[in-house]
């Protein structure tokens, strides 16, 4: 049971999962819905692979699998049955998602996860393995943290999968986590957080760290916010869009968090993490997360990144620095 399941592994990050997973050394299985692609990755990477399509009839498909890491998204489409999936098969979760709902879905399936001795961990790429870690970073910080407000700065050209889940993240509508509850805050408004060069607008937005800063930090009101620069977020038919951004794109453009803390004694502190690119980032860390959980890192139910593999993990992928204001 030291197999690694990537589905999704012919997408434009999972690809680059795979192929790091592979040069890891690794035990791979690559896996997803089209066969010919499949193939074709499977040949070059010299690892196997199973062709099939997320439903609650996939247990099967997961035989001899310790974990799976879905690439797969809108992860609103795939995450229910593969969670499903690996609850009956005896199969770890983890995903790269930043769609709320999966979160909250994670949530509901814990304790019937943890029955059956599995863990579910969505995020485990950019977002949220920075802003999870940041965010119990600045806790600390601070006597008896009150509030959490988290920031994302989101640069340079965004992939088709990426926009696709945005659309679903928007859909979700505007929330925030007041007094430990997720209530929705249509009349949200921006604010201004700085990433080190001067204040930036950020608009509201439900990612899932309202979901993973509860779990990771205790800290009962929480809201997020993106900064969104440049061409970072499409328009028109998502479909007509390029798989990813270039490497060279990727290393034009660092990705960067804040998060600011408030005490009950009113005392407000404020980090930073900065990062590579949030497309290069997402497989280092997703990979290294697998890797922690399939040598025993683990914990049955629904966990979070900072609070499984503590506060040090997103600063253990090279380039990644948190400054404190």
């Amino acid at each position: 049971m030291n197999k690694l399941m990537i589905y999704g592994a012919t997408g434009y990050t999972g690809r680059m999962a795979a192929e790091h997973a592979k040069a890891q050394g690794l035990d791979v299985v690559i896996a997803g819905r089209t066969r010919e692609r499949l193939e074709s990755l499977a040949a070059q990477l010299d690892v196997p692979y199973r062709v099939f399509t997320p439903d609650r009839q996939s247990a099967h498909h997961l035989n001899g699998i310790g974990v799976l890491l879905n690439f797969a998204g809108p992860f609103a489409q795939t995450a229910d049955a593969l969670m499903q999936a690996c609850i009956v098969a005896g199969v770890d979760y983890l995903d790269i998602t930043a769609e709320i709902n999966v979160y909250r879905l994670a949530e509901r399936l814990g304790a019937q996860a943890a029955e059956t001795g599995v863990m579910l961990m969505p995020g485990v790429g950019w977002d949220v393995v920075p802003t999870d870690c940041l965010a119990v970073h600045v806790a600390r910080r601070v006597q008896d943290p009150h509030s959490l407000k988290v920031a994302l700065q989101v640069a340079g050209p965004m992939s088709r999968g990426s926009a696709m889940s945005v659309s679903e993240i928007i859909g979700a509508g505007l929330l925030a986590r007041i007094d430990g509850l997720l209530v929705e805050t249509p009349d949200a408004q921006p604010r201004d957080f700085d990433f080190g060069q001067g204040p930036a607008l950020c608009a509201p937005l439900s990612f899932g760290d309202l979901v993973t800063g509860w779990h990771s930090t205790g800290i009962p009101n929480i809201a997020m916010f993106v900064n969104i620069t440049g061409d970072a977020f499409p328009e028109g038919d998502f479909s007509q869009l390029p798989d990813g951004p270039s490497a060279e794109q990727r290393e034009a453009h660092r990705a960067r968090a804040v998060a600011e803390v408030t005490g009950q004694d009113g005392n407000v502190a404020r980090s930073m993490i900065e990062t590579v690119n949030g497309y290069s980032y997402t497989p280092l860390a997703a990979v290294e997360a697998a890797r922690r959980v399939l040598g025993g890192d683990r914990r049955p139910g629904f966990e979070t990144p900072a609070r499984l593999f503590g506060v040090g993990f997103a600063e253990t992928i090279a380039g990644t620095t948190i400054t404190d204001f």
